[in-house]
């Protein structure tokens, strides 16, 4: 018995579903949404790419027409229940294709460094301006159930939960990137954590991208979208006080640098090279991991 085209390309989407979850990076950290739904969405997308071609730079280019097209709209069209829904759907779109990329780059045998920090451009873009777009909307759109609003101490919010939504990021990627440097410098490995716990997963849910991109089905009705997000708001910078605290704590354990020798980004050691007293560090191997990218928006189509 012959099996038809359409059930054959059914068996191989699901094969490689299979794959992907074989080759996942750590959920340690990972918030509920980002870890229960945008993670599994991003491997279908990742398997459908695989099999159309697709390369993990056009997955992070479709992540980004989706998520800008987004932002455009909520700061330009006025805030009504339907354009909420739209937002609130491209915003999720656009998250499903930020975790395919960095899925689809290890199926296909790992990463690049130029997708890499292609995909951290990107989500360093997205999660500023969308917070900016939150002012500009209540801004323009003061008069639309939100008089005391868009004219008033109100706007400091959308401007603060940007500013915090950037250091969040560069914190985790600045960390991830200075424990790459040290471990290459030790000739060790980073280490990949483990033993993720879902109640954390759940208590660290309010500081999750994926939630923030729901919260916008509330943009019709002002006083509730906006004491929602507020809320949201606050909960992102007593995480970022707290983590802010945890992270350096990390780093300041790692001491300093163990070999002498020029220093290259960061304090790091430049293997074979000369060093101020004439001495040469000796070549070490390089450790990988996909470190704090756990809790970053989406993947990357470099090490995601």
């Amino acid at each position: 018995m012959t099996t038809s085209p359409s059930c054959q390309k059914t068996a191989g989407h699901r094969a490689t579903v299979r794959r992907l979850t074989t080759v996942q990076k750590t959920v340690k950290g990972a918030p509920a949404y980002s870890r229960f739904v945008n993670r599994p969405l991003g491997r279908h997308l990742a398997a459908l790419a695989f099999h159309g071609g697709l390369t993990p730079n056009q997955l992070t280019a479709i992540s980004a027409l989706f998520s800008f097209g987004a932002i455009a709209t909520l700061a330009l069209a006025r805030p009504t229940p339907g354009v909420g829904v739209g937002v609130c759907a491209a915003l999720v779109v656009g998250y499903a294709f930020d975790a395919a990329d960095g899925q689809l780059a290890r199926l296909r045998g790992g990463g690049t460094a130029a997708g890499e920090w292609l995909d951290h451009m990107v989500d360093c873009a997205k999660i500023s301006s969308l917070h900016l777009a939150v002012a500009v909307s209540f801004y323009r759109f003061s008069g639309f159930g939100r008089e005391d609003l868009g004219r008033g101490p109100y706007l400091l919010v959308p401007i603060g939960y940007a500013i915090v939504a950037a250091v969040t990021f560069f914190g985790m990627i600045a960390g991830e990137l200075l424990r790459r440097i040290r471990a290459a410098a030790d000739g060790t490995a980073v280490p990949v954590a483990t033993g993720a716990s879902v109640v954390r997963s759940l208590l660290v849910l309010p500081t999750d991208y994926g939630l923030v991109c729901l919260v916008f089905l509330l943009l019709g009705w002002g006083p509730g979208f906006a004491t929602v997000y507020a809320l949201m708001g606050a909960a992102s910078t007593a995480f970022l006080l707290m983590a802010a605290v945890k992270w350096y704590r990390e780093l300041a354990a790692l001491g300093p640098v163990s070999a002498a020798g020029p220093v290259g980004a960061a304090g790091a050691v430049v293997p074979g090279q000369s060093g101020p007293a004439g001495a040469t560090a000796e070549p070490r191997a390089t450790g990988s991991s996909d470190g704090a990218r756990a809790a970053n928006p989406g993947g990357g189509s470099g090490t995601s």
